[in-house]
């Protein structure tokens, strides 16, 4: 097999999609004992650090959004549950009867705040994370 150039290497990875391209990279890692931790952004925050210091701390960008009780309306909340997640009729059940468990686990902001909206118009009590 000839050897490819950068160039060509980068024109077969623009053709993939990010799937493809994901799975690429994790079995690159496996193949040769790697990881395809990106080097810049550690060196920059290394030079940063005291600019970093100054300001204020990163926002969160992943939340869990926590089933703490069911209420009076438990059918309401399971059903709510399961419009949530892709939990079935009895993984739903035992969800909700086993409260406080995480219903959905690191979402954006606005997904966390609508699934507590919801869970709360069921009945339920709901935390954030």
């Amino acid at each position: 097999m000839a050897k490819l150039s950068q160039e060509d290497l980068l024109a077969q990875f623009e053709e993939m999609t990010l799937i493809e391209l994901s799975e690429f990279v994790k079995a690159f890692e496996e193949k040769f004992d790697v990881t395809a931790a990106a080097a810049a952004p550690v060196v920059v925050a290394g030079g940063a650090g005291a600019a970093a210091g100054a300001e204020a701390p990163e926002e969160k960008d992943e939340f869990d959004v926590i089933l703490t009780g069911a209420g009076d309306k438990k059918i309401q909340v399971i059903k709510v549950v399961r419009e949530l997640t892709s939990l079935g009729l009895k993984e739903a059940k035992d969800l909700v009867d086993g409260a406080p468990k995480p219903v959905l686990e690191k979402v954006a902001k606005d997904a966390a705040d609508k699934a507590k909206e919801a869970l709360e118009g069921a009945g339920a009590s709901v935390e954030v994370k």
